[in-house]
This record gives C-alpha cells, structure tokens and sequence, in this order.
C-alpha cells in the first residue's frame, strides 16, 4: 500500500466505521478479515508487499480474480462471497469521496455485481428434538446446568450468536417483568421477555456463579466470555447425544441461528403477528420475517384446507401410435 493507499485504509476503519458510522464490533471484525485476505492475494499475484500497494493496484480485474478465488479454492457460498464483496464496495464508496482523481478506477470496482444465489428455506427444530436436546447435558456438572441454561434462553428467547455469547447478569431482570436487554445488529436496543421456566433455571444458575463473580452468563470453563466456536461445540457435542433418542437431529446442522429461527417458528405457530416476531427477533423489516412463513408447512396446508379447490379425476396417457408408445417407454 502506498501512503495515499494506507492512510485511505486505516481513515476508513477508524473514523468511517467506527467514528463516524459507530460500527459494532462484528461489523468491524468482518471487513477486516476481508481486508486481510485481498491484500493476502495481492502479496501473492502482485509480487508487492500490503505496505507498497497504491490504491490503482487494486482494480476491478484483481478484485473479481479475488473473488473467485474464494469461491473456487477457499469453496465459500455465493452468499459469503457477496459478504465480501459488500465491505469491499463500502471501502470504495469512501475512496470516492477521498480520491477524486481514481473516479473511473472505483467506479468499475462498485460496478461489480453480487452473484446470485439459492434462497434455501430456513430450518428449524421440532418439539421432541428441542426436548432430546434440552435433556442432554449432564445437569450433575457445571459445564452440564451451563448448557441446560444456555440451550434453554437460545430457544426461548431468539437471541443471536454474539448476543448469547456476550451476555451479562447486568442485562437481565430476574423480577416482575423479567427480561433481557440487549445491544443488537445495527445498535438497536430490544427487550426480551423471559418464561417462567427460563427465570427459574436463570435464578438457579446465577446463584452458582454469584461466589465466583463472573460476569458473563455463560462463561467458559475459565470463567472468560465463551467464543463463538465454543458455542457451536457445545451444540455439536449435545446434539450429537440426543441423536440417539430422537434421529431425526442426525438430519439438522443445530447452529445458535437454528435455535433462533426454532422460537419463529414457535412464535409464529401460536399465531402471532409477523410485526410482533419482527421486534422480538429485532429484524430491521417485517419482511425479513417473511422467510419463516414460506418454511411453515402446516401453516400453508391450513391454508390449503380452507380453500375449495375444483375436482379432478386420476388418469393416465395412453399413446395412439406405436412411435409415441416408444418414445414413452424410454
């Protein structure tokens, strides 16, 4: 990276993203890593350090032989490889308003389009696999009654990965009106209300950690904030086990987002108001929550059944010509 490059860069983490736009910690840990890799590939074809680069360098040729890169040796989606894409173009849209002069250059680079994708239908859990699952963990431990209460406030509650992972006994209200409060995606602030079960395994678990001074509500076996990969090991480890008595999880990947969208689901089985869902999960748009009705079977054969279709009868095709009796038979 040249000066003019370099300083470009560091103006648009520290007064861009986080002065100026006030980007959560994710926000900021995603585009770097973006960063880290680019400028990994233009060490590589290039033959230049990151500190030698000039902004010129990297144009929309480098950036889209980058990409697929990702795409074919790294074997990320499309939907990650637009992710990228993303923080790239946020950084070049602040360029623009800083370097004039390489106009033409940025805007090839902001030309680049996002790749399209399949939506999948979001996946959830059933009942019974929410209780396999909840009954798991070895309650006789402390890393067991952990997870019990992790597994529980994940479904009960919808909270996201680094919402989990980051909560404090300072944001909980274990009284009348119990709830958590939270810091969500874009910085918007949310309560959550807690079940009574929820309150109960809460309680009980804060007064194990009440003589030890964590924090974190769910800390690590050191007593630090548990990571991300932490979380997911614990969900593999559980799911894995509760396996045996129901088979059907040995079909799901259970991810803290799965959980997530099992409380939708629940949410919006018991009829509840997509706007409702929408402010309890914190989506930025009622739409957003459109995904769990396209997942929602039962719901569309309720549907189904109030309608009164027209009446058809079974039949089957029977050629009148020999040809045509072959070609079907092929």
């Amino acid at each position: 990276m040249s000066a003019t490059f370099a300083i470009l860069l560091e103006r648009f983490f520290t007064q861009r993203l986080m002065t100026q736009r006030n980007a959560s910690p994710h926000t900021i840990a995603s585009y770097r890593d973006t960063f880290r890799m680019l400028l990994q590939f233009t060490r590589q074809h290039l033959n230049k350090a990151p500190s030698s680069l000039e902004l010129t360098d990297i144009d929309a040729t480098l950036i889209t032989t980058f990409l697929s890169e990702l795409e074919n040796k790294r074997e990320i989606s499309a939907r990650s490889r637009n992710l990228r894409l993303t923080a790239i173009r946020s950084f070049f849209r602040y360029a623009a308003l800083e370097a004039p002069a390489q106009s033409a250059q940025i805007q090839r680079v902001l030309a680049i389009p996002c790749k399209r994708h399949t939506k999948t239908q979001v996946d959830f859990l059933t009942r019974p696999e929410v209780e396999a699952l909840l009954a798991t963990p070895d309650q006789r431990k402390w890393s067991g009654r952990r997870d019990h209460a992790l597994i529980l406030v994940a479904v009960h509650t919808g909270l996201r990965l680094s919402e989990l992972t980051g909560l404090t006994w300072s944001q909980l209200v274990l009284g009348t009106g119990a709830h958590i409060r939270v810091i969500g995606k874009g910085r918007k602030e949310r309560c959550t209300p807690l079940t009574k079960q929820s309150v109960a395994v809460l309680k009980s678990w804060m007064r194990e950690q009440e003589p030890v001074g964590c924090q974190s509500v769910f800390p690590n076996a050191r007593g630090g904030k548990l990571s991300s990969d932490g979380m997911q090991y614990i969900l593999n480890k559980h799911t894995s086990a509760a396996s045996s008595v129901c088979p059907s999880l040995l079909d799901k990947r259970v991810t803290p987002h799965l959980l997530r969208h099992t409380m939708a689901m629940g949410l919006l089985e018991a009829g509840i108001d997509r706007s409702i869902i929408a402010l309890w999960l914190g989506h930025e748009s009622v739409e957003t929550t459109q995904i769990y009705l396209h997942a929602n079977l039962d719901l569309k054969q309720k549907i189904l059944d109030k309608i009164q279709m027209p009446e058809g009868k079974p039949g089957r095709y029977r050629p009148d010509d020999k040809l045509l009796s072959f070609l079907s038979s092929l």
